[in-house]
Order: structure tokens, then sequence, then C-alpha cells
């Protein structure tokens, strides 16, 4: 009866383990062979949790920079051209990682970034006197967004698009370290976010290695990390600094 009593505990955790966490090897390992040590199974346990992590901290990594946007109405210090650029990376990977059937752990919080992303940029247009613009601008996005993730695009495509990632980041964060550069201070730019992105995309530097052994894409992370972490050395350097306070410096 006990046994039976356990077996029916472990069988909804089971299910859960085998789909989101690990495979079955690494469930006999664990819970019948009592291999807590297990090297390659620890590995496949710690991306797949990882990635879960990030999927889930993406749905409210950009959220303080909209809330902080939306509180000043104001969009200074933020580079529309920045974003666009970051967008076009973004939807590279989501159409890149889909074609390729990649799991939804490895890719995830790519989708959740780019609604916020859509949103900034609409709100930096919004916030810049430029209303219609921005409503022109989620437009355009969301219908090429549509066709890009359908079976119809080619695959040389999505491959292009996600080699052309690494200069689309580079050139995108270099527009805002050169704009954070020029102002003397980051503006509207949220320290939260900023080290948010800055940690996400470090992990995911591991998990895209682990769950899809693509190098392309683990590339792409590791130059999004070294770009994110410019922008975050910066928002340490300027931390005192505010547009407010260089206006009163200033007079």
């Amino acid at each position: 009866m006990e046994v039976e009593m356990a077996t029916s505990v472990m069988d909804p955790l089971k299910d859960v383990l085998l789909t989101y966490f690990m495979p079955e090897k690494c469930y006999d390992e664990f819970f019948l062979n009592f291999n807590f040590l297990h090297v390659e199974c620890l590995k496949i346990v710690l991306s797949k949790g990882l990635g879960i992590g990030i999927i889930l901290g993406s749905v409210l990594v950009k959220l303080p920079q909209i809330l902080k946007l939306m509180g000043a109405k104001s969009a200074e210090g933020l580079s529309f051209n920045s974003i666009l650029l970051e967008l076009f990376a973004i939807t590279g990977t989501m159409a890149y990682s889909i074609a390729n059937n990649f799991p939804f752990s490895a890719w995830g919080e790519a989708f959740f970034l780019t609604l916020q992303t859509v949103a900034i940029g609409f709100l930096i247009q919004h916030y810049g006197g430029k209303t219609i613009k921005g409503l022109i601008f989620l437009v355009v996005y969301f219908a090429l967004a549509a066709v890009l993730m359908s079976p119809q695009t080619p695959m040389a495509v999505v491959t292009t698009m996600q080699a052309s990632n690494m200069p689309a980041i580079i050139f995108g964060r270099l527009i805002q370290v050169g704009t954070n550069y020029s102002n003397g201070h980051t503006g509207q730019l949220s320290a939260v976010s900023v080290f948010l992105l800055f940690a996400g995309s470090l992990a995911r530097i591991f998990t895209t290695i682990q769950e899809t052994g693509d190098s392309l894409m683990a590339l792409t992370y590791v130059i999004s990390s070294s770009c994110n972490g410019v922008i975050a050395a910066q928002v340490l350097y300027y931390w005192n600094s505010s547009p407010e306070a260089l206006k009163k410096k200033a007079e």
C-alpha cells in the first residue's frame, strides 16, 4: 500500500520533470540509481532550469524600463535606432530557432523580449511627439515578423538573418553607448533592465551550447553579453548623473 501511494505521488512529479527538466535516462540516474552526481545529467538539469528561469524572468525584464518611460513621460536618452537593431536581432533568433525546431526553453525569452522591446519602441516615438509613426511601426513590425515565422520563409533567409545578428547587436548597442556618452548620462535607461539583460545573456551562452549545440547562436549570445556589459558599466559610471543634475550644473 505504501509503495502504491509513493508511486502515485511520484507519477505527476515524474511527468513534470521529464517534460521540462530532464530526459528519462537522467530521471533513472537520480531517482532509481540515486546517482545525484551524474555530470552529464547535472548539466542537462542546470541548462533546462536556467532556460526556464530566463524565460520566466524575461516576462518582466524590460517592465522596469517601460514603467520608467511611462512615469517620466519621456524617452530621453533612448535611441530608437538601437531599438530597431535589437528587434532585428531578437526576431532573427526567434525565426532561426523555430525553423530549426529548437526547444522553447532554448529561446523562449526572445518572444517576451520582443513584445516588450516593441512597446519601448512605440513609447519612444509617442513621447517624441510621433504617435502616428509609432503606430505604423507596430503594424509594419508585426506584419514582417509573421512572414518570417511562417514555414514559407526559406531557411536560407532565417540563417542569413541569424548570422546578421552579430553586427546588428554590436551596432545597436554602440548607438546606445554613444548616446549615453554624448549625453553624459543614461537618461531614462532602466538600470534594473540593463543588469537583468546582461545576466540573462551570460546564462544563455551555457544553455545554448548545452541544448542546441549551435555555435552561431552561442556566438551571438557571447557578443550580446559583451555589449550588454559595456552598457551596464556605463550605468554604473553615470550612476550619480542625471539630466536634471547636468542642467543645474550648466546653469
